[in-house]
């Protein structure tokens, strides 16, 4: 097991938004089924650590997998990134075998 890395920018970002948020123990990572290719990233911030989690620590940052989407996130890295008007995450995700032309699902 390779485990989730962020960079420096997703980390610090994460950091940023949950010392404005106020709270917060990580950013939650996982897959669910949908799209045209079968899985999407979920990405959300986490108020508790539970017990079943994978958590993974990138610069001061935890990263909390559930059980069923480790095995499809395994190895990848998070960054965050700005392209012209946009910013956002993007999945550095070693699995993929083929993304959907919308960039909104992947399959592995």
């Amino acid at each position: 097991m390779m485990g989730i890395t962020l960079t420096e920018s997703a980390a610090r970002h994460v950091a940023n938004y949950m010392a404005k948020r106020g709270k917060g123990v990580g950013l939650r990572l996982g897959v669910r089924t949908t799209g045209c290719s079968g899985l999407a990233y979920k990405l959300e911030f986490a108020d508790v650590i539970n017990p079943e989690d994978h958590v993974f620590e990138s610069h001061d940052v935890k990263v909390l997998i559930d059980p069923k989407s480790l095995p499809y996130l395994d190895g990848t890295e998070l960054d965050f990134a700005r392209e012209g008007l946009n910013e956002g995450f993007k999945f550095n995700n070693p699995n993929v075998k083929d993304a959907c032309g919308c960039g909104e699902s992947f399959n592995v």
